[in-house]
């Protein structure tokens, strides 16, 4: 069984009524709901826990980890990163969603700022399946269609990404790459773009099917993390 770790900083639900009504459980609450409906061994984990609620044991545990984030990137303590960094790099998987974009371990990982273009109006989106082979889209057809979304928009300041999933087109005329794949040592990691917190992206059958397709693909798999520094020579010195 796959073992997820669901984590959000969990603020906008404290402090705004339209976010607490969309997600009264939290973000967190409704996404780890749909992977236990798909046989996901699902914890979840906060902002403002002890450690974050990402203690060592705790990563140890965790094939996946799903990171939602928005107005508190820079209070997420830079040791954590550097754990989950670790571990990602070791073989644990990430996904990354929406505003996570710009969350200290995504940028960490990617290298760039993650900077993109912006804007809420209410307006629809529609995502494009640009992959149509890849197991992160099995079941989910040609495209998926959302009433509302936050448009994000090119360019997106990431590293080219190792595979392209999806390529999202809003109604102001934007596009944005909204799926992307990445490796990072042993870690697959996938950017998913939908989800702004007062929308109800992550109520969308399409979008929770990606959600579990993505945490299959970025389980770890049996291979062993290399050894790094000093090595003792295989071979016998030949005289």
């Amino acid at each position: 069984m796959i073992h997820v770790t669901v984590w959000n900083e969990f603020r906008h639900e404290k402090t705004n009524e339209t976010v607490q009504k969309m997600y009264p459980e939290g973000i967190h609450g409704q996404i780890a709901k749909f992977l236990e409906e798909d046989d996901f061994q699902v914890r979840t984990a906060t902002l403002d826990e002890p450690e974050h609620g990402l203690t060592e044991q705790v990563l140890a545990d965790t094939d996946v980890l799903v990171w939602w984030g928005h107005m508190a990137h820079e209070e997420v303590d830079d040791a954590i990163v550097a754990r989950v960094q670790q571990r990602v790099w070791e073989g644990m998987g990430l996904i990354v969603l929406h505003s996570g974009h710009f969350s200290k371990i995504f940028k960490t990982l990617m290298g760039t700022s993650c900077d993109l273009k912006w804007r809420v109006d209410d307006q629809h989106a529609r995502i494009w399946n640009v992959n149509p082979s890849h197991p992160i889209v099995e079941g989910v057809g040609e495209w998926i269609e959302l009433e509302q979304e936050e448009m994000y928009g090119e360019h997106f300041d990431i590293p080219a990404p190792d595979e392209l999933i999806f390529v999202s087109w809003f109604p102001g005329g934007e596009v944005f790459r909204s799926g992307c794949t990445f490796r990072r040592g042993n870690g697959k990691i996938f950017y998913f773009q939908p989800g702004h917190e007062t929308f109800p992206s992550y109520y969308n059958p399409k979008v929770q099917k990606v959600i579990q397709n993505a945490a299959r693909w970025c389980a770890p798999t049996e291979n062993r993390y290399p050894t790094y520094g000093h090595f003792q020579a295989i071979e016998e010195e030949r005289k």
